[in-house]
């Protein structure tokens, strides 16, 4: 719990985090760099509901773009939260990926 302007939230405070660059790989799967420095896998095929349903065009899914620390595609129709690519995704131990 954490008190902002006299506002009591639930969880932790932590820094605004950002992406920095992403690559798509095969299977849905992104390489992300944070702005901590973290690199770690996201599985895009988690993401549910019509709006992400053109992720599972590859072509889609390969024109991914990184603008002020957003992930985003399709002329930025298509996006998700730095914060919760962070939490879903998966540490990057470069010598047992690619």
């Amino acid at each position: 719990m954490y008190l902002v302007n006299g506002i009591v939230y639930a969880g932790e405070l932590t820094e605004n985090i950002k992406i920095k660059e992403a690559k798509p790989l095969p299977y849905g799967m992104l390489l992300l760099t944070f702005s901590t420095g973290e690199k770690r896998l996201f599985d895009t095929t988690m993401l549910q509901g019509s709006a992400f349903a053109p992720l599972s065009d590859e072509k889609v899914f390969s024109d991914v773009h990184v603008s002020h620390g957003f992930v985003s595609w399709m002329n930025g129709e298509i996006d998700c939260a730095p914060e919760y690519m962070y939490e879903n995704s998966y540490a990057y131990e470069e010598e047992f990926v690619i």
